[in-house]
C-alpha cells in the first residue's frame, strides 16, 4: 500500500472529517473511497468514448429511433 501526502485546504479537511465520522469510517477510508470513486468516473467516460469510435451513429440512431415514444410509468403487472 501506498503513502501519498496532500495539501488540502483547512475547511475541505474540516468537512472530511465531518462526513467520515457520519459515515463511521476512517478519513484514509474517506479519501480513498472518494479517490476510487473519481477514477471509475473517468475510467468509465474513457470506455464509453473509446467505444463510441467504434461505432456507426447512423446505425445507432436506426437503433433508437425503434425505442416508443412514451412517458415512463408504474410497472404494472
Amino acid at each position: 500500500m501506498g503513502t501519498l501526502s496532500i495539501r488540502i485546504p483547512d475547511s475541505v479537511h474540516d468537512e472530511i472529517k465531518k462526513m467520515s465520522k457520519i459515515d463511521h469510517i476512517s478519513i484514509n477510508q474517506f479519501i480513498a473511497s472518494a479517490v476510487t470513486e473519481k477514477i471509475t468516473a473517468l475510467e468509465t467516460e474513457n470506455y464509453i468514448s473509446e467505444r463510441a469510435k467504434l461505432e456507426d451513429k447512423k446505425r445507432f440512431l436506426t437503433v433508437l429511433a425503434k425505442v416508443p415514444n412514451t412517458q415512463p410509468g408504474l410497472n404494472e403487472e
